[in-house]
């Protein structure tokens, strides 16, 4: 069985050599005691024994269980610092905002830019990942984060942090799609790789913690600035240890890709002048008569349009492959997932500010009250990846649908505190009750909506699509995180610029901060109601040891192959039976 494994293994046609192992920790193949040395082969697996073994054990690519922690560990730091600088900036987001003298009217730009570079470079990011090679790409994304993360800490005004911050987002789009790859690349569907997944998952919430924590502490102890560049010195780290561990297998590209250039700039334009147009629309002088934001808009938009039919017809080697979309569920998956990102990104903006603005708790006291999201994050990440080929995917997405609409649903239903009747200035209800009642539940609910959406739906993206279009799936799960918090963060926005605008045509005051903040909330809940309705219609069933989607490609292919063959022969023996009549004639 292990020779015939071997056998399939040498010649599968994908994968890079899995004797080249990862720099600094190779070993020879004489040297390797290691019991799990029958490591999980990168080629293909017909047999259902060998598909459920191949499913628990350590890829080949990887040597050594040193060389897989490495491996594993440079990733998921790598996740864990993109949710660092978008959690953390909105704790310190106050504190540089008074330092930068930033106008309340323009602080959703530092916030939210990084989101938006990162979901319009993500595309054309994988495909740099695709010529060059994941490696390579996930490397020099991360030295550009480290670089700008730096300058960051330096940021004398208001153009300079927003310039800084977006371009972190361009790092970001960089290693995100490369990291994912990577793993898609090396990991077969199986429970090991739902475990990878899960600690992937696990370790954002660790990320987002640590940024909230950091953050605390960089605006009520430190100054703002060394959030940045405590965040580049972890940075530099996964640099360090990305070089010494990921395979140098995976530093091999397909110089024969080209890059879609048509595409990447009606895909990148595009996004960037309507997201600008839905953030910054409510801000300008007349809204959305003013000219330079319906004129973006209708531009950007059709940038959009003229891009579908760019990828669809006219690119020879387009960003967004039709193929993508080919396995059952995907597009309706695509949808339900930026509607729920949409959620998360209102849940982090909105309920931070409130928690610091209305309810007056200070920096560190807001990183405290989210400890219940990083912690229960964490839980949910690692059980999960234990379970996910035990219980049905459907059930998991709904579940997680219901802790997206509650999560905003309970801080939208925050009752309002007011003086106690004889208790002088005694607010009712107490902070204690509506941490407990509110925010603590809201908390949990949150991270049951993201962790269980993110584990789930990345395990069946990059099982569903084949090895040479990992990058790409990377760069799509990444670009509906990012592009539905930057889209639906702007429509809120939107909705609390025109709710305003229309109070101060009527001669009222603007809403009190409370109210603007709740209207956020109820759009998140709309968004996580219907997620959840398109989540009752995709049936993923169990993450379960399967064959890869290229072995299932080969396999049909075999399969047509020996019907093409067993026709032929039927239809020479036609052939001779009818010479034969003949002759007999």
């Amino acid at each position: 069985m292990a020779q015939d494994t071997q056998d399939r293994t040498m010649s599968a046609m994908a994968p890079p050599d899995p004797r080249e192992g990862p720099d600094g920790v190779d070993t020879p193949d004489t040297a390797v005691s290691d019991p799990e040395k029958a490591a999980a082969p990168m080629g293909p697996a017909t047999d259902n024994n060998d598909i459920e073994r191949l499913g628990r054990q350590r890829p080949e690519l990887l040597r050594s269980a040193f060389a897989e922690f490495g491996f594993v560990t440079s990733i998921v730091l790598s996740m864990m610092m993109c949710e660092y600088f978008v959690s953390g900036f909105n704790i310190v987001l106050p504190a540089i905002a008074e330092a930068l003298h930033i106008p309340e009217s323009v602080r959703t730009w530092p916030a939210g830019v990084p989101n938006l570079t990162t979901a319009a470079f993500l595309l054309p990011c994988a495909r740099l990942s695709d010529q060059y090679g994941s490696r390579n790409v996930f490397l020099a994304g991360h030295l550009w984060l480290l670089v700008w993360s730096l300058v960051a800490g330096f940021s004398v005004s208001t153009e300079m942090m927003i310039a800084c911050r977006a371009l972190q987002g361009v790092g970001a789009a960089a290693f995100m799609p490369a990291g994912i790859s990577m793993f898609g690349q090396t990991y077969r569907p199986g429970p090991r790789k739902n475990l990878i997944f899960a600690i992937y998952g696990a370790f954002a919430c660790i990320g987002f913690y640590f940024g909230i924590i950091l953050g605390g502490i960089g605006a009520q102890l430190l100054t703002w600035s060394w959030y940045f560049w405590i965040g580049a010195i972890f940075v530099a780290i996964v640099v360090v240890l990305g070089v010494t561990t990921i395979p140098t297998a995976l530093s091999q590209g397909s110089p024969e890709v080209t890059m879609d250039w048509l595409g990447a700039t009606t895909i990148v334009s595009g996004v960037v002048l309507v997201v600008f147009a839905l953030t910054d629309g409510g801000h300008a002088p007349n809204g959305w008569a003013t000219p330079y934001v319906y004129v973006t808009f209708l531009i950007g938009a059709l940038l959009l349009i003229v891009s579908v039919y760019i990828e669809g017809w006219v690119a020879k080697e387009p960003l967004v492959p039709p193929d993508l979309f080919k396995p059952k569920y995907m597009k309706r998956l695509c949808l339900a997932l930026f509607l729920a990102y949409g959620v998360f990104g209102l849940f982090l903006f909105y309920a931070s500010f409130y928690i610091e603005t209305v309810l007056n708790a200070t920096a560190l006291q807001t990183a405290a009250w989210f400890t219940p999201m990083a912690v229960g994050g964490m839980i949910l990440a690692i059980s999960g990846g234990l379970v996910m080929h035990l219980l049905s995917g459907r059930i998991l997405l709904v579940i997680s649908g219901l802790g997206f609409t509650l999560c905003g649903l309970l801080f939208a239903l925050i009752p309002e505190r007011t003086p106690s009747p004889g208790a002088g200035d005694q607010l009712t209800p107490s902070i204690d009750f509506i941490y407990w009642a509110y925010i603590f539940s809201a908390m949990v609910a949150g991270t049951m909506g993201i962790d269980i959406t993110f584990n789930v739906t990345n395990v069946f993206i990059t099982t569903a699509v084949p090895w040479r279009l990992q990058a790409t799936a990377g760069a799509v799960i990444n670009s509906l995180l990012y592009l539905g918090i930057a889209f639906w963060l702007g429509v809120a926005e939107l909705a609390v610029a025109t709710a305003n605008s229309g109070r101060a045509a009527a001669g009222d005051d603007e809403l009190p901060l409370r109210s603007q903040y709740q209207i956020g909330f109820w759009i998140g809940v709309a968004l996580g109601g219907l997620a959840t309705v398109l989540f009752l219609t995709v049936n993923i069933g169990q993450a379960a040891a399967e064959m890869t989607a290229d072995e299932k490609l080969a396999q049909m292919a075999e399969e047509e192959q020996r019907h093409q063959q067993l026709v032929q022969t039927f239809s020479n023996a036609q052939a001779q039976e009818r010479q034969r009549q003949q002759q007999k004639d």
